[in-house]
C-alpha cells in the first residue's frame, strides 16, 4: 500500500502532493513501482495534529481518488470520516483505511456496509491532538487484541462483511516507542485473529528513536527506509497481509528477495 498525503501539514511528506497532477503522478509512480493499493489522505493523523473539516477533506481527495481509479489503480481513502468515505467510494475508491476502526463517525460501518468495500479497522483511542495521553495498557498486546475484537464485532453486527476486514494494530497511535515494539514483535498474534492485518511502520518516530545519533537527536524522517524495510520484512514473516510504506519501491524489491528466498527453500 502506498502513501499518497494530499496535506500540508502529514510528518513526512506533507505539501508534496497537495497540487492535482503532482499527486496523481506519484500515485501512478508508485503503481509502476509495485503498490497493488494507493492510498490517498486528506488529513493528517501525525501526533497533534489539528483536524480539518470535511468539505476540505472531500476537496483534497475526491478528484485525485477519481484520476487514479480512471487509470485502473486501486485506491483506498484514509479518513474517519463517513462522508468522506462515501465520496471517494464514489470516485472509485474500493477500500476504506479508517484510523479510528469506526469509532470516530458512527455513520462509517453503514457506508462500508452499503458499499461492500474493504475496511481497515485500526486500533484508536482519540483523536491525534490529544492520542498521546491515551497511552496507558496493563498489556499492550492483550489490550489492543481485545479492542479490535470489539471493533471487529460492532463492524459485523453493522452488515459488514466479515471477507470486508482488515485489521491495522495501528503504530504510533495511543502508542510509545516501547508500546510499538512489543505489537511489532507480536504481530503473529494479531494475525491469528483470523483476518488480514495491515503492518504501518513508515518513517514512524519510533524508529527515529531506536537510530537516534550521539547528540540524542532521533534519526530524520527522510533517513528512516532501511528500518522501515526491516520492519516491513519482519512483518511480512509474522504473516501480515500487506504494509503501507511511503518507499514503494524499496519495499517491493525487497519483498521478491524474501520471497524468492522462501520459494528456494
Amino acid at each position: 500500500m502506498g502513501i499518497l498525503n494530499v496535506t500540508p501539514d502529514s510528518f513526512s511528506d506533507g505539501g508534496r502532493y497537495l497540487d492535482f497532477a503532482d499527486a496523481v503522478d506519484h500515485g501512478e509512480q508508485m503503481a509502476a513501482e509495485g503498490a497493488d493499493i494507493i492510498d490517498v489522505g486528506g488529513e493528517s493523523t501525525r501526533p497533534g495534529a489539528e483536524r480539518v473539516d470535511a468539505a476540505t477533506e472531500i476537496a483534497r481527495v475526491k478528484d485525485v481518488v477519481s484520476a487514479l481509479a480512471e487509470r485502473g489503480l486501486a485506491v483506498s481513502i484514509d479518513t474517519t470520516r463517513a462522508a468522506v468515505a462515501a465520496a471517494a467510494i464514489e470516485a472509485g475508491a474500493s477500500v476504506v483505511n479508517d484510523v479510528s476502526g469506526g469509532l470516530a463517525d458512527p455513520d462509517m460501518a453503514r457506508v462500508v456496509a452499503d458499499a461492500g468495500v474493504r475496511w481497515v479497522l485500526m486500533h484508536w483511542r482519540g483523536h491525534s491532538a490529544d492520542m498521546q495521553r491515551l497511552a496507558h495498557y496493563d498489556d499492550i498486546v492483550a489490550d489492543v487484541k481485545a479492542e479490535l475484537e470489539d471493533r471487529v464485532e460492532a463492524a459485523l453486527e453493522s452488515g459488514v462483511d466479515a471477507n470486508r476486514i482488515i485489521l491495522d494494530p495501528g503504530l504510533g497511535f495511543a502508542k510509545t516507542a516501547e508500546h510499538n515494539w512489543r505489537l511489532s514483535a507480536c504481530l503473529e498474534e494479531f494475525v491469528a485473529l483470523g483476518y488480514p492485518v495491515l503492518f504501518a511502520s513508515s518513517r514512524k518516530s519510533y524508529l527515529g528513536s531506536l537510530l537516534a545519533d550521539e547528540a540524542g537527536g532521533p534519526r530524520p524522517v527522510g533517513r528512516r527506509e532501511a528500518a522501515t524495510l526491516a520492519t516491513s520484512l519482519l512483518a511480512f514473516e509474522a504473516g501480515a497481509w500487506g504494509v503501507r510504506v511511503h518507499d514503494v519501491v524499496g519495499t517491493a524489491d525487497a519483498r521478491a528477495v524474501w520471497l524468492a528466498t522462501r520459494r528456494a527453500c
